[in-house]
């Protein structure tokens, strides 16, 4: 197992800190249609992670998760393994027995076997967004980064290791969702989603978003985006390409994350709560849950839910999803 190297909180760093949200949660008021969950000590296990742990993929019983200068996995009993890396970012993808990972550091992506935790391959795909802002995803077989801010992404086959395609998108295109044959593509400074067809590998479609959009989840039949300058989540229908509604949850929603399942669409806020459930049909806030806890990632299993909050130095595991979303 490759040694760890620690590092100290990432400068200039998207994700911002506890105390300087304290203002805006206090402001932020919870709807009388909803629920506000205390987060009972029953119903979360809280585990403490030394570091900076951040984005997360689920990986069988457990996660992987970004920290400073290591990617670690997780499950409910504890660490289980660590790969040393420059600076780790974004949010990953597994694909082919592999994690995938983006180092800002290095500029390139990242290929760790999940059975090993070795590295085996690096690709000078070029990042984006070195700070931090963007997704890795799986589709078509194949894996997807954006990789120039000026506005490419681009495809990589996991069977050689090689970039295949280039496909160009609107500069400050950073975010990505896989889902219903096609890639979906956020410009926050284009304030656009763009339709990535993987059997062309061009943009079919783009739409107009609502201000700053950032990470975005495709699932329970649409395409889910953070409009984070408007505190709104946007819907976006999968086959026309259009916002067919949006859910008003909070004054802003700057970083956090977001992910589908369960019939729920899963949002991790930075004020007000530690998540919210949003049901997909009536865009009605179903539950607010948990405390503040600064910014962090959030993913969805059929068993339970995995947050982190970096600035709390914890990952946690809510079971029964379900039942919180009632």
């Amino acid at each position: 197992m490759p040694k760890l190297r620690i590092m100290g909180r990432f400068p200039g760093d998207r994700r911002r800190s506890l105390a300087r949200k304290s203002a805006l949660a206090a402001a932020l008021t919870v709807s009388c249609a909803t629920f506000l969950f205390a987060s009972p000590a029953s119903a979360e296990q809280v585990i403490q992670v030394p570091g900076f742990a951040d984005f997360l993929v689920v990986d069988g019983d457990g996660v992987w998760v970004t920290n400073a200068g290591r990617v670690e996995r997780w499950t409910r009993k504890g660490k289980k393994a660590e790969v040393a890396m420059g600076r780790p970012c974004g949010a990953m993808a597994i694909l082919a027995g592999s994690l995938w990972v983006a180092d800002c550091a290095q500029n390139a992506l990242v290929r760790i076997d999940t059975a090993t935790a070795e590295k085996t391959a690096t690709i000078a795909t070029g990042i984006a967004n070195p700070k931090g802002e963007l997704n890795i995803v799986a589709e078509a077989g194949s894996i997807w980064v954006a990789s120039d801010q000026k506005g490419v992404v681009s495809r990589v086959d996991p069977a050689s290791n090689q970039v295949t395609a280039t496909v160009p998108v609107n500069a400050g295109t950073y975010y990505l969702a896989s889902g219903f044959g096609s890639v979906w593509a956020v410009s926050s400074d284009g304030a656009t989603i763009q339709r990535i067809d993987p059997a062309t590998n061009s943009v079919v479609k783009t739409t107009a978003l609502g201000k700053q959009p950032g990470f975005l989840a495709a699932g329970e039949g649409a395409v889910w985006v953070q409009e984070q300058g408007d505190g709104t989540v946007a819907r976006v229908d999968p086959v026309s390409g259009e916002v067919t509604g949006r859910v008003k949850v909070g004054e802003v929603l700057q970083y956090g994350d977001i992910d589908t399942g369960g019939g729920v669409i899963w949002l991790r806020t930075t004020e007000g709560q530690t998540f919210v459930a949003i049901d997909p049909e009536t865009l009605a806030i179903k539950a607010r849950v948990g405390k503040v806890e600064g910014s962090g990632a959030l993913r969805y299993t059929r068993k339970g839910l995995w947050t982190s909050a970096h600035d709390v130095h914890t990952l946690s595991w809510w079971p029964h999803p379900a039942r919180l979303a009632k």
